[in-house]
């Protein structure tokens, strides 16, 4: 766990490159510093309340929503993997927190981002994180029902909710808020023309971008075949989530590719490259309970599913550098959805050390359906979660005036306007004016 949990926090190097490249040049500074900052932010507030409400276990009054326990890393139990786990739980915060940054570029003042990564980390995620993951969840294939005295009738019909390394918890919180934040902030001077016309605006380095790319791709194999927490007797599980990360990611690039191309733009690597983001994003919830077939079908969907909610955000003005959210948010959908179609019933049983068979499984391989209406029950609760809190934190921002800089200050550049040249005295600017 640790040396997977250090390849997924190498993931932030991706981000770093992958952010950077594909804006203009007069924002390189600034995107780099939100995401530095983030990470370090992030740990601190982990530390402090993020990792007790996501993975706090059955403390004397747990609940089925948030975890109650362990805060600032306090743990009176000779627990020999709770270091571990808090460290674990981190990276993949902080992947989440991050690829919000992309999506806010070259318009959102440090203030906002910097209180949204305290919001994110603190409270929207860790929920979620409870939700899925915790012993507590009320969504949780781990639930052993802590003292909640709640019915465990979701948990009777079906094996609680799949997503055994993020693509609801982690990409599909980070790309809600992604989604309320792009909305909330209006487009870029520029984006688009009086009668809704899309201007290209490119960034400025292809190389950064592949590289970026490429750096995440790797990061994913920590991501994914490291959720499998252990080594001995996990081998088999972990390296098929290798194989399937592997054939979802080319699957996404080839078919962004194709539908691109028959949409009448061809031989664009960026396209590519979140095409493979979006079959990563895709497999990672199905990853350990999936055949290599089906994750080259789910990555060519998901990859679908980006090419074409990124066309009608740009149709509906909402401006996205990145392409976060089609990528998160919605490739996180299909993510999500598809154990419900392809997961198999002895998959089931090795990925989550089942004593017996699993409750139900995928439709494709004779479920009944109910793990099928768990996933959409789980697409549907962490995306209607996502998009008030952080509909709360944006609207608040903005309604203060603390959200979006000046047309002056983005014209110029956030490194020009937002200079952290001079120290301290260069930072507080950023922290405090926002005019």
């Amino acid at each position: 766990m640790l040396l997977t949990g250090a390849l997924v926090f190498f993931m932030q190097c991706g981000f770093a490159l992958l952010e950077s490249g594909s804006i203009r040049f007069k924002n390189t500074r600034n995107i780099l510093l939100k995401n530095v900052v983030n990470t370090c932010l992030s740990g601190l507030v982990w530390w402090g309340i993020g990792q007790a409400f996501a993975q706090g276990g059955c403390a004397k009054h747990a609940n089925a929503f948030i975890g109650t326990q362990y805060f600032f890393a306090s743990d009176s139990s000779d627990n020999s993997l709770f270091f571990v786990r808090w460290f674990f739980g981190w990276v993949f915060c902080a992947v989440s927190v991050t690829l919000v940054s992309g999506a806010l570029a070259e318009r959102c003042q440090l203030r906002a981002y910097l209180l949204y990564t305290i919001w994110q980390t603190g409270i929207t995620y860790p929920a979620v994180a409870s939700w899925v993951w915790g012993l507590q969840g009320w969504l949780s294939p781990f639930r052993i029902n802590c003292a909640t005295g709640l019915s465990d009738i979701l948990l009777s019909k079906t094996a609680g909710l799949i997503d055994y390394a993020g693509s609801a918890n982690v990409h599909m919180t980070g790309g809600g808020a992604a989604l309320v934040g792009c909305i909330l902030l209006g487009p870029r001077i520029g984006r688009f023309a009086a009668d809704g016309t899309v201007i290209e605006i490119l960034g400025n380095n292809s190389a950064h971008q592949v590289l970026g790319t490429l750096i995440l791709w790797l990061g994913w194999y920590g991501f994914n075949a490291g959720s499998t927490e252990c080594v001995y007797g996990c081998m088999y599980t972990a390296s098929k989530i290798a194989v399937n990360t592997s054939l979802a990611a080319a699957a996404g690039g080839v078919t962004s590719l194709v539908v691109t191309a028959a949409l009448g733009h061809p031989g664009d690597v960026r396209p590519a490259l979140n095409g493979i983001l979006a079959g990563l994003v895709g497999i990672t919830s199905g990853c350990s309970v999936v055949e290599p077939y089906a994750a080259v079908i789910i990555g060519g969907t998901a990859a679908v599913a980006y090419v074409y909610s990124a066309i009608l955000l740009r149709k509906l003005r909402i401006d996205d550098p990145l392409d976060s959210v089609a990528v998160h948010f919605f490739g996180g959908i299909v993510g999500v959805l598809a154990p419900g179609f392809f997961a198999t019933k002895a998959n089931m049983i090795l990925a989550y050390n089942l004593k017996g068979p699993p409750a139900d499984w995928g439709v494709f391989y004779g479920g009944k359906g109910y793990q099928l209406g768990m996933q959409l029950l789980g697409a549907l609760a962490v995306a209607s979660w996502t998009l008030f809190m952080n509909g709360l934190l944006f609207g608040m921002l903005r309604a203060l005036g603390w959200l979006r800089v000046s047309e002056k200050k983005e014209v110029e550049g956030l490194d020009h306007s937002q200079s952290i040249g001079t120290g301290v005295v260069g930072v507080l600017p950023c922290l405090f004016d926002s005019k």
